[in-house]
Parts: structure tokens; C-alpha cells; sequence
């Protein structure tokens, strides 16, 4: 007997507080790449070719294994957003391939990991604004300015889908500005001899790579940012996987151009120990020292396009979860097409882990942290990749494309692949402590589910 099928989420009208208003709009493509694109590209970029330099250039090779590795992710997301498009991302894809548990572990560690790098953010945006506005004299300065630039970007996501939108493109345009006159630039003031040794480590080809890698390898995160908002994209199924490799793409370019010009308008001596690096790649490009106040300020406005991105997306995978009774039901508010509670509570969790940080003098910790948002991060990638392959291995006609099968297979297993050694990548010490915030989750899990049988009972 044949029925008509109930339309999906994405096809029915949204009525009441999730109705479209003045102050919500659907992303189009351009907004939607700038919101992978600034997701991807925070901070680390002023900061990476520093940190690479002491491996050699041999890091380059280093950076576009990872590249591949990423744009394989990027695709794998671009597919499953095609048959799944809503908002939620990695939870829907776990959730549909594997159950309530595997998608309420995916909505609870992506949670984690945006809360985390947004007190993250804003710490490192303190460095660059001390540059401008001395702040780090006084405690309760530097404090009030990482409040501040967490909380700039909570208040305009909180007014509404449209605002955060133009935010994003905005800052992606005014960030990538600076970093373009380095990354393209640079290539004019070129010179071979700044290079320095292919391989400065003592260490094997192979292990300079690994080592490399496993500092480079956080630059990636966010690829999914796209997949995640789905629900909030102008024809998801067209736009999601289109953003997510554009976006993708972009950031690699901007990463691999950037990194090379810096290597080589930088002498290597001094490369290695630079705190600054695109700051002395101006400097030594165009003479003076206005440099260091160019980059303080493309950073700042990277990291609160960041922020603002990333604020989003925090609320986005809790408010698909709680709409399926896998998170707390406060978590399924929206209005002006934003899960306000979820921006909320993410914001005043962030803000407490940085004034914790300032005040208990725990950088150490602190950095821990930082690195679990890596290993709690991949958790998403691993179970949407896995999904990715049991659609395709299990032959449900609706999900695999027949023609594109085998390349289907071949990018979801590359794709878990890089996932795998995002994981190794993080260290030890992150995934021990990673392992505990999941666990954690599997006792709020019991409760949350406890809770949904006894209502489906009573």
C-alpha cells in the first residue's frame, strides 16, 4: 500500500519563534563559506609558521598531506549533508547511522569543543589587543577585555541569524585582506636563501613530518562548520557541500600561501624564534615597524569573526539534539532563528573557564584543555566518516549514488584516516582527559534518556 510520506524537518514551514523574521535570515552561499572559512582560519595562522619553522620546510610537505586529509573530510561532509540537511550536523549523521547514544555522543562533544576554544579565542585575542590597548598591567583590565570579546559575538548572534551572518562575512573580508598582502606580497619579496635546511631537525624524514603534523594538524578544525548549521542555509542540499569545499579550499590557500611567503621573506634564524611572524614578514617586505600593529589587528578581527562563527555553532548541534529529546529541552529555544539558551550558556560557561584561567594562574591546565577541544572535536569527525561508510557499505539505496560509489568509499575512508590521526595528534595527556568529559556525558546521557522513557511510559 502506498502513503504519502511526511515531508522532512527541513521541507516543513517553521511556525512561531523558529519563523523567519526581520531579524532571521538563511545564509546563501557566500555567508555560509565565509562561516567555514573563518571557523577554520581563527588565530593559529599568525602564529603557525613560527611554530613549524624549527622542522625545516619539510613542514610544507607536512601541510599538504593535512590539506588532502581536510578536503577529503570537507567532501565527506558535503555529501552527507546532501541526504541530511539540517541543522546539527555530525549528530544527525551519527544519530541516523547509529542511534540515540553514538548521536547524543556527537552532540555532546562538539559541545564541548566549541565552549572550550571560545575561552580559548578570546584569551589569545588578549595578546593582540595588548598590542593596540595595553591591557595586561592589571588583572582586572585583561579580564574585562576577554569578557568583552567573548561577549560582543554572543550579543550579536543573539540578535539574530541575519546580524551574525554579516558579521561573518565582514570579518572574513577584513581578515583576509592583510593576510592576502602577505600570503600573495610576500611571493615578490622572495628569497631562496630564507628558507634554511629542507630538514633543521635531527630527526627522520618521517618523524619531522609526524612531529609537523601534529602542530599543524589543529589548524583544520571546523570544516564541518557549514554541515552543522545546515538548517539555517538557503537550499541546504546544494549549498552545504558547496560552502564546506569553498570554504575548505580557501583556508588551505590562504594556510599554504601564507606559510611559504612568510618562510621566505624571513630569515630561518630568526623565523625560528619569532613570536610575530607575518609581523616580521611586513616588516622585512616594506621596512618599519608598523608591522606588528597591521597583524595585532587582522588577528583580532580573525579571531572575533572566530568567535562570532563559532558562538553560532555551539548552540546549533545542542538545539538538534534537545529537539529529538537527546539534551535538555531549554536547549530547544530559538529565537530570531538562533537557539538563544544554547548561546547563552555557552557564553557564561567560556567566560567562567577565562576568568578561572587569569585567576588561578593555570596556563598549564589550561593548554590541556585547549588540546582536548582537538581530540573531543575528532570524536564528530570519526562518527559522521563511520556513518558515511555504513551507508554506503550497508547499500541503503537512498544514501549511496551508485556511479560515485567507489569514490565515495575511497574519500570516507581517507577521510576517517585523517580523523584517526587528528586524535594521535592531540597527545596523550588530551585524550586521557578527553576520554573523562565523554564519560561524563554517558551519565547525562542515562539521565536524559531515563527521563524520555519515563514521559514515553507515563
Amino acid at each position: 500500500m502506498t502513503t504519502l510520506a511526511t515531508p522532512p524537518p527541513e521541507l516543513i514551514a517553521p511556525t512561531g519563534a523558529d519563523a523567519p523574521g526581520k531579524h532571521t535570515r538563511r545564509f546563501g552561499l557566500p555567508v555560509a563559506t565565509a562561516l567555514v572559512m573563518g571557523n577554520i582560519i581563527g588565530g593559529g595562522i599568525f602564529l603557525l609558521p613560527a611554530a613549524v619553522a624549527p622542522f625545516g620546510t619539510i613542514s610544507l610537505v607536512a601541510f599538504g598531506v593535512l590539506t588532502l586529509g581536510a578536503i577529503a573530510l570537507a567532501l565527506v561532509f558535503g555529501r552527507l549533508a546532501e541526504q541530511h540537511p539540517r541543522t546539527g550536523g555530525p549528530y544527525v549523521y551519527a544519530r541516523e547511522a547509529f542511534g540515540d547514544f553514538a548521536g547524543f555522543l556527537a552532540a555532546w562533544s562538539y559541545w564541548i569543543t566549541t565552549w572550550v576554544s571560545n575561552a580559548a579565542l578570546a584569551v589569545a585575542a588578549v595578546g593582540y589587543l595588548d598590542v593596540l590597548l595595553p591591557v595586561h598591567g592589571s588583572l582586572a583590565a585583561t579580564i574585562t577585555a576577554a569578557l568583552v570579546l567573548q561577549w560582543l559575538p554572543a550579543l550579536a548572534n543573539l540578535a539574530g541569524t541575519r546580524y551574525v551572518g554579516a558579521v561573518q562575512l565582514v570579518s572574513t573580508v577584513l581578515k583576509f585582506a592583510p593576510l592576502l598582502l602577505v600570503a600573495v606580497g610576500g611571493l615578490f619579496f622572495f628569497d631562496v636563501s630564507n628558507l634554511g635546511p629542507f630538514q633543521a631537525s635531527d630527526q627522520g624524514a618521517l618523524g619531522a613530518i609526524s612531529a609537523s603534523a601534529a602542530i599543524l594538524l589543529f589548524s583544520y578544525l571546523g570544516v564541518e562548520s557549514a554541515a552543522v548549521s545546515a538548517g539555517e542555509v538557503r537550499d541546504p542540499r546544494r549549498n552545504v557541500g558547496r560552502a564546506t569545499i569553498l570554504g575548505t579550499l580557501g583556508a588551505a590557500f590562504i594556510y599554504l600561501l601564507g606559510t611559504l611567503a612568510v618562510f621566505g621573506t624571513v630569515a630561518h634564524d630568526k623565523l625560528v624564534g619569532s613570536t610575530a611572524p607575518f609581523s616580521d614578514a611586513v616588516n622585512a617586505m616594506f621596512g618599519g615597524s608598523w608591522g606588528g600593529t597591521a597583524v595585532a589587528c587582522a588577528a583580532l578581527v580573525s579571531m572575533t569573526g572566530a568567535l562570532n562563527g563559532w558562538t553560532l555553532l555551539s548552540a546549533q548541534t545542542p538545539y538538534a539534539a534537545a529537539k529529538d529529546g537527546l539534551f535538555p529541552a531549554v536547549f530547544a529555544t530559538k529565537r530570531r532563528g538562533v537557539p538563544t539558551v544554547g548561546v547563552l550558556v555557552t557564553a557564561v560557561l567560556a567566560s567562567l573557564l577565562t576568568v578561572y584561567n587569569y585567576t588561578a594562574g593555570s596556563e598549564g591546565v589550561f593548554e590541556i584543555l585547549v588540546l582536548v577541544t582537538t581530540f573531543t572535536a575528532t570524536v564528530p569527525y570519526l562518527l559522521s566518516t563511520a556513518a558515511q561508510i555504513y551507508f554506503l557499505a550497508s547499500g541503503r539505496s537512498a544514501r549511496v549514488s551508485r556511479p560515485r560509489l567507489l569514490r565515495d568509499a575511497i574519500l570516507a575512508a581517507l577521510a576517517f584516516g585523517f580523523s584517526m590521526w587528528l586524535v594521535a595528534g592531540s597527545g596523550y595527556a588530551a585524550v586521557y582527559q578527553g576520554v573523562l568529559f565523554l564519560f561524563a556525558g554517558v551519565l547525562v546521557y542515562a539521565w536524559i534518556a531515563a527521563r524520555k522513557t519515563r514521559r514515553q511510559t507515563a
